[in-house]
């Protein structure tokens, strides 16, 4: 499931936690030198695709790899089915530098991600020793331990059934759950929106991600002109910028187009051999489209990003 709800005896966040030590820093899984350039994620769960629970973290993952300079290639949504998970996770591993999967960790039957992971990289399912202890001290400091019967207990214990060579990395001392990472690769988090924007920032010092400096930038530009009369000119300067650039646009129904620019800076020369940088390009646009550069607040107002998504949410 998705977004699977941990028990309150087993709350992966805790202001009164033991203080867990996070992990060291574990060597590059993809080799001395070499950095993240392309990733995927796979959602799993069925309550996403019956519509019951609406899929922020594909979201959140594809706004964290642009602002690392990873390009997002591919989000797929399968269900709690053993045989989709191997396929996609097996063709995901061979294809991408980074691969997530969020979803059906939790400790119910239908929390099948680690065992269909276990079978797909061909390991067996072991209790990880440090994830028990850690879920163990935060009940006893919370003094719930004995409020839990056996058959609860042992439902929790699933939530640390990992395949047996994973990487286990803790990434906070405040949360017990772990990020389980399989073939250098691939990632397994949870489905709990806030819980997974968590886990996936705090694993951030652990990745081998691109420098700064190669990340690109993203400008865009507001019109109320119709898509079609500024389409010759987009046209036109994609061609003329070629892949430096990346220029897209995009219509709000009733308003008017944001058209985007991502590229990095500088973004390549301009005839008389000086940089161009990407804020020279996106005022140019401004004049030939009638338009102005706008914030992401401006973009969701415009766009009522913010009302569509409460309005999916009741």
């Amino acid at each position: 499931m998705a977004s699977s709800n941990i028990p309150p005896t087993k709350d992966p966040i805790s202001n009164d936690a033991p203080g867990f030590p996070v992990s060291p820093m574990p060597p590059n899984p993809l080799g001395e030198g070499r950095h993240i350039r392309t990733a995927a994620a796979l959602v799993i769960g069925d309550e996403i695709l019956n519509g019951k629970t609406l899929d922020l973290n594909s979201n959140f993952f594809a706004r964290y790899c642009f602002e690392h300079g990873v390009q997002l290639k591919r989000v797929e949504v399968i269900p709690d089915d053993e045989s989709e998970i191997i396929e996609a996770s097996r063709r995901m591993v061979e294809k991408y530098d980074l691969v997530i999967t969020t979803g059906g960790i939790g400790p119910t039957h239908d929390d099948i991600t680690y065992s269909s992971l276990a079978r797909s990289f061909s390991q067996p399912l072991v209790h990880h020793a440090e994830t028990l202890r850690r879920m163990e001290a935060l009940s006893r400091s919370r003094q719930l331990f004995s409020h839990t019967n056996e058959q609860q207990r042992e439902a929790a214990r699933r939530m640390a059934l990992f395949p047996k060579d994973a990487e286990v990395i803790f990434i906070a001392e405040d949360v017990w759950v772990p990020v389980v990472r399989l073939e250098g690769r691939l990632c397994v988090f949870p489905g709990i929106p806030s819980l997974f924007q968590r886990m996936l920032t705090g694993l951030t010092p652990f990745l081998p991600l691109p420098s700064k400096s190669e990340r690109p930038l993203r400008i865009q530009i507001f019109t109320e002109r119709p898509e079609s009369y500024i389409a010759p000119y987009l046209s036109s300067l994609q061609e003329r910028l070629q892949k430096r650039v990346q220029v897209g646009s995009y219509p709000v129904l009733g308003k008017g187009v944001f058209v985007s620019l991502i590229g990095g800076d500088p973004c390549g020369q301009k005839e008389d051999g000086k940089s161009l940088f990407l804020a020279e390009i996106a005022s140019e646009v401004e004049q030939e489209i009638s338009g102005r550069v706008v914030s992401d607040e401006e973009i969701a107002e415009k766009k009522g990003e913010n009302s569509r998504i409460l309005e999916l949410k009741l």
